[in-house]
């Protein structure tokens, strides 16, 4: 993928450029490694909404989904009940799909399981980093075979709306890959990171 030079000369990822917002996250979020377990969860569960519908969309409703999920702490959303479900079906601020919605209560429950055995949500997570040479070249493919052994995974231990692309997509936007185009000003940065980053 070649990339595209902004007006303020800095080379990124074309897609950037599909709407204003994309700079600053482009910039500032994706492909950054995150291993704050609250933030891995929301990006898990956030990614799981955009199922069938645009990042844009997501990504324009994130404060909503923040206010309307406590901030995504699984501790708190794996206690939701019923209530909370007609709750969350009312609000007009976020995805009002029933699916998608049990589905962020049942794998909240199931990350509280995760957290329990591994440690932290991020220590189970990051054994799926990337393998180096794994991955085709940046944003030529929708899956990895690690995404695909991701979502396998979570499936067997209950967790919903997590196939192999939202995995995929999951680690693009967390750093357990680095997706960034060859040239894009942000790739480096984030190698830096990843380089740094106590496994």
């Amino acid at each position: 993928m070649t990339v595209a030079t902004f007006p303020d000369g800095v080379a990124r990822c074309p897609w950037a450029a599909s709407a204003p917002e994309f700079v600053a996250y482009h910039d500032d979020e994706w492909g950054r490694p995150v291993t704050d377990d609250v933030r891995l969860f929301e990006k898990l569960s956030l990614e799981a909404f955009q199922s069938g519908l645009s990042w844009r969309t997501i990504l324009a409703k994130r404060d909503a989904f923040r206010r309307a999920f406590d901030d995504f702490d699984f501790h708190v959303v794996a206690g939701y009940d019923e209530s909370d479900v007609e709750r969350l079906l009312g609000d007009s601020g976020i995805v009002r799909h029933r699916g998608k919605i049990t589905a962020v209560i049942g794998n909240a429950r199931r990350a509280v399981e995760l957290e329990s055995e591994a440690g932290s949500l991020a220590a189970f997570l990051w054994r799926y980093e990337a393998a180096p040479g794994e991955v085709d070249p940046p944003q030529s493919a929708s899956t990895s075979p690690t995404s695909v052994a991701l979502a396998k995974e979570l499936k067997r231990r209950g967790w919903s709306f997590v196939g192999p692309m939202t995995a995929f997509a999951f680690m693009q936007a967390t750093g357990l890959v680095n997706d960034h185009a060859e040239g894009c000003a942000t790739r480096a940065q984030v190698a830096a990171l990843r380089s740094g980053q106590a496994r």
